[in-house]
């Protein structure tokens, strides 16, 4: 299929290319990077045999086990040089998964201490930053004693990280999105009462460069991870230019990270208010005002993807988030199909190209 598709990438019609483009992507992602994100998260749930605290190994396998989609999904960026890059996968599987760990820790757990979760997303800073100071991470925490489980996620983003050819050009701009993500995580998860002001007066330092942001969309872009994984995946190629990296950030912070996440909540709507949980989609004044924004986010993040390098791969990417989010059928049973149906014409044929694939994917079991 891969040979045929790349002759057929010769053709002159735009849009045939970029379907071929994510075809081709399609198979590398069923015949390389899912076996291979498999084999990493099969390592550190070995791991996690060692653990000898009961209630930090069950968050951390719950984390592994539930959120997997989330190391599939980044490790696509494994792909954006063309052929699989292992590095970059064992990297974002790690990051990722200490991503996924920390927000369990934060929201299943029954600590509610702001103090202790910011400690715990050091853990963040640290792997991505080889200079940072190694801390632990669980001084503040109820539970402790991981034997070593958080510490070796974090060292092997570090050793990735020091490797990566480009890293010392895009090092401040993935600790300045590590730390929009912690900064979140700590507002989001304190007692109910405190969290909406927290983050209200947290997006009044920032309301002046994102003067089109609700303060809810500026917390969903920072809850994102696929910023991070770009400026990575950027990085692993000598040549990286500080243009290159600022154009990324901006094109990611907030449109492409904002749709990512917003997507999450849009399908969790009925979820979270079950569980008495924060959704950002829930504050929009009514479901006209969400279909227009999300609309918004869709046309933003794909202009933004075609100013980068790689568009064609940045594109599939924002095209694939729709496709992905709106096949699960949590769409359907909450009444959300006009919604979404509007946000895949938006974002194009080629999406709705991914959401077919993405549905007989979901049937199989895949993703």
């Amino acid at each position: 299929m891969e040979y045929q598709a790349r002759k057929l990438l010769k053709t002159k019609n735009e849009h045939h290319r970029e379907i071929l483009f994510q075809l081709v992507a399609a198979e590398r992602i069923l015949t390389g990077v899912l076996p291979e994100v498999n084999r990493q998260l099969a390592r550190w749930q070995e791991y996690l045999k060692r653990c000898p605290e009961k209630e930090l190994a069950r968050q951390a396998a719950l984390s592994i086990s539930r959120k997997r989609f989330h190391c599939q999904g980044g490790a696509v960026y494994a792909l954006y040089h063309g052929a699989l890059d292992r590095n970059l996968v064992r990297l974002i599987v790690a990051l990722q998964t200490i991503s996924d760990y920390l927000d369990n820790l934060c929201d299943r757990a029954g600590c509610r201490d702001g103090t202790a979760f910011r400690l715990l997303h050091r853990a963040m800073l640290c792997a991505v930053d080889p200079e940072e100071p190694l801390k632990d991470f669980y001084a503040l925490y109820p539970f402790r004693g991981d034997r070593g489980y958080l510490q070796a996620l974090v060292e092997e983003c570090r050793e990735v990280v020091a490797a990566l050819p480009s890293y010392p050009v895009a090092q401040e701009s993935v600790r300045q999105l590590v730390k929009l993500y912690s900064d979140l995580q700590v507002y989001k998860h304190v007692a109910i009462l405190h969290r909406v002001p927290l983050l209200t007066a947290w997006f009044a330092s920032y309301r002046s460069r994102y003067p089109e942001l609700y303060w809810w969309e500026f917390a969903a872009a920072s809850g994102s991870t696929l910023g991070i994984f770009a400026l990575f995946a950027a990085a692993a190629r000598p040549g990286l230019t500080a243009g290159e990296v600022t154009a990324i950030s901006q094109a990611y912070f907030p449109w492409i990270a904002g749709l990512h996440i917003l997507l999450d909540y849009f399908i969790d709507q009925a979820e979270d208010e079950d569980g008495g949980d924060l959704n950002f989609v829930s504050y929009y004044p009514d479901a006209g005002t969400a279909k227009e924004r999300l609309c918004l986010f869709v046309r933003r993040a794909l202009a933004a993807a075609a100013g980068l390098p790689r568009p064609r791969f940045h594109r599939m990417v924002v095209r694939g988030l729709p496709a992905l989010y709106l096949t699960d059928p949590k769409v359907r049973r909450q009444g959300l199909q006009a919604t979404a149906a509007a946000l895949l014409r938006e974002a194009g044929p080629g999406s709705r190209t991914l959401h077919l694939l993405c549905r007989i994917l979901r049937r199989l079991s895949v993703t």
